[in-house]
């Protein structure tokens, strides 16, 4: 029994070994799928410049590591399709992995939802969860004419005994928001309601409208305990807008829950909507926790799969918040009040800086300032002075779109459009821009393609320090500090056929020079001009 005993056990070893770290087939992509991308970078601003570079259709993923300080993180460029066909293997060193949502890029609506159970026992999550979607649900509709129900909404949950955790990603039919400032926005909006609503113990008295957290401003408590008071006593006639507020906020009032320390704060976290924010993925966990997303028993929505695709994957590449394609999609934005200056987006007048990411707009600078001062070169011709009405950057193509103001050619009907504008379509990938229009007759029509100018084209200024290359994975999943220069300009997970650009390196190439070494031993040398004539025989040009 010993014996079986230590056999058992060692088998037992074995199986835990191979969890932990599994062996897993190379990626090797389908036709439609990009060829592999597989770099990690210590810091996050050469992470989205590499991706930038890229040709590929490649993102940003923050990577937490155990056994490293709490927060540090490193950053992966890879495509969706590499990322989950190892995200599902490698779940040891990719399980505390988060989406990067790049500075201005188009996105879906989502809320990150949180309480105590400890300090809420008497509420229930789920009817929170469900009463909140149907609210904004509601508003969609009043603001943007928009139809949407539970069904369209991706409900994951990494609840443990002593946190109530969710994650909300909205698949709205052919629309998203310009990018997640716009998402803070539309809801700090929509719950002013219960954010301006009177109550004692706030966790801080830190500004709502800066998008930094989840608690009401002193000055806004104050006003509405004003309010109310004044109300009460009947010195204040209640306007249909008022008491539209006051129903709202009694409606809302289920948003309001205790944090560990006792304080009043709110079910939605306010603070995950800033630039290249960090949202944690769906199976993914925070580092020193065991509570990874998964679908929420409660979930009604259905993620697509397309063929050839599993379920799990298709909710995977739904749950991520950037993953929009530019086709067919309105664009939704809240604007904050402009002054009648910003209202075009002009090189010489004072803008508000595209690294502020609180001042973002669609009439502002672009994260991709140089590629804005060209589009500009572009409308400002023969006396005409264009300019950029507003610019939308779908991260998932690499688009930057331009709707142009105060100027109408088109190349399709060679002349200016009497009152149609049009677009220029910015493709950082292949470093092209190209024109389209609003025209209904020319809906369909995509200009030629032309260069960028080379000093503006990512590849061309990206320079990469040994340093920012600095990490590799081995065939275990690990990824660990790379040890010597030469492996650092490798791609850390390559195809199992590797290309050389150095001739020679082939068996055909050695078995040609060895006939060749025959040939002229045994019957002279060869001219190079009967070489060069060879070679032009068979160019295939």
């Amino acid at each position: 029994m010993s014996k079986w005993g230590d056999r058992l056990k060692k088998v037992e070893q074995l199986a835990q070994s191979f969890q932990l770290y599994p062996l897993a087939t190379r990626y090797k992509p389908r036709l439609w799928q990009p060829s592999s991308i597989w770099k990690v970078f210590p810091r996050q601003n050469t992470a989205i410049s590499f991706a930038q570079s890229c040709k590929e259709a490649v993102h940003v993923f923050a990577l937490e590591k155990e056994k490293t300080s709490q927060g540090q993180r490193i950053y992966l460029v890879t495509s969706y399709s590499e990322l989950w066909h190892y995200y599902r293997t490698y779940t040891h060193s990719l399980m505390h992995c988060y989406e990067v949502i790049p500075e201005g890029a188009v996105c879906k609506l989502y809320f990150d939802l949180e309480f105590h159970k400890p300090s809420n026992k008497g509420a229930d999550g789920k009817t929170m969860v469900s009463s909140l979607i149907q609210y904004v649900c509601d508003k969609l509709m009043d603001v943007y004419g928009i139809e949407c129900s539970a069904k369209n909404v991706l409900n994951l949950d990494s609840s443990t005994e002593e946190k109530f955790s969710r994650h909300l990603i909205f698949s709205l039919q052919n629309a998203a928001f310009k990018d997640n400032i716009h998402v803070g926005r539309f809801i700090h909006a929509i719950l002013q309601p219960v954010i301006n609503a009177p109550r004692s113990g706030s966790c801080s008295d830190v500004g709502i409208n800066s998008v930094a957290g989840n608690c009401e401003t002193r000055d806004s408590r104050t006003l509405a305990d004003s309010e109310k008071k004044q109300a009460e006593a009947g010195e204040l006639a209640e306007s249909p807008q008022t008491k539209k507020r006051r129903q709202e906020e009694k409606d809302l009032s289920f948003l309001q829950v205790k944090n560990k320390d006792g304080q009043n704060c709110l079910f939605v976290d306010l603070g995950v909507y800033t630039k290249n924010r960090n949202f944690r993925l769906y199976k993914s966990s925070k580092m020193g926790k065991n509570s990874a997303f998964s679908v929420a028993d409660d979930n009604k929505f259905t993620a697509k799969a397309e063929k050839g695709m599993s379920v799990e994957e298709s909710i995977f590449l739904a749950s991520l918040v950037c993953n929009v394609s530019f086709t067919g999609q309105r664009i939704l934005t809240w604007e904050v009040p402009e002054t009648k200056e910003s209202k075009t987006l002009r090189p010489h007048c004072p803008q508000g800086s595209a690294t502020n990411s609180g001042s973002l707009s669609g009439s502002q600078l672009s994260p991709h300032q140089e590629v804005d001062t060209f589009v500009l070169s572009v409308v400002e011709k023969d006396g005409i002075q264009g300019s950029i009405r507003r610019w939308n950057y779908f991260a998932a193509e690499q688009l930057l779109v331009y709707d142009i103001a105060k100027y109408r050619w088109c190349e399709n009907v060679k002349r200016f459009h009497k009152s149609n504008n049009i677009m220029i379509v910015v493709d950082l990938k292949e470093e092209v821009w190209y024109q389209k229009c609003h025209d209904p007759d020319c809906r369909n029509f995509r200009s030629s393609s032309y260069p960028l100018p080379q000093e503006i084209c990512v590849s061309y200024i990206m320079t990469l320090d040994e340093e920012d290359q600095a990490y590799l994975m081995d065939d275990a999943g690990n990824i660990e500090p790379s040890q010597t220069a030469n492996q650092v300009t490798q791609s850390t997970v390559c195809s199992e056929e590797q290309s050389s650009d150095v001739w020679g390196d082939t068996q055909d190439d050695q078995d040609y020079l060895k006939s060749l070494n025959d040939f002229e031993q045994n019957s002279g040398d060869i001219s190079d001009q009967l070489l060069l004539n060879c070679m032009a025989e068979f160019d295939p040009q």
